[in-house]
């Protein structure tokens, strides 16, 4: 398994290199062609999310990503530490429980609708949505 980890501070200039990153990499792992604007668009809107957060609640802490190759899937994980008012959990969230305005606010619908699996994992300290594809080789060299 390989991991590559970017991280980024909140501008959303920022965005556009994050997104780039990810696809260069869910190609080289082998997410099918047809799939990559898909990552592209997943990615950015999380990290979009995550940007817009930071800027309001900690503009000094840096966004995180991580970009792995796992058994078979392309994963891609967006952490921010900005605090989350509406959750206290720290577990994964059934989205089809999450109210309209966190959906829509965050972008997570659209997320859910261009990611083949989606997790999101709220806490005080921030959020980590984790999204993932079918990669079909693999391949780190």
């Amino acid at each position: 398994m390989a991991t590559v980890e970017l991280t980024f501070s909140a501008l959303p200039a920022h965005v556009r290199t994050a997104r780039l990153v990810a696809t260069a990499i869910a190609r080289r792992t082998g997410v099918e062609e047809s799939l990559l604007d898909e990552v592209r668009l997943a990615v950015g809107e999380a990290c979009s999310r995550a940007v817009e957060a930071h800027r309001v609640h900690c503009p000094g802490e840096p966004i995180r990503i991580e970009l792995r190759d796992d058994s078979g899937r392309f994963e891609v994980t967006v952490s921010d530490q900005a605090p989350g008012d509406e959750i206290k959990q720290e577990q994964p969230l059934d989205l089809g429980m999450l109210s309209d305005s966190f959906m829509s606010g965050f972008g997570i619908a659209v997320i859910e609708g261009l990611a083949d699996d989606v997790q999101v994992f709220p806490s005080p300290k921030g959020t980590n949505i984790r999204m993932s594809w079918p990669a079909s080789n693999g391949t780190t060299g």
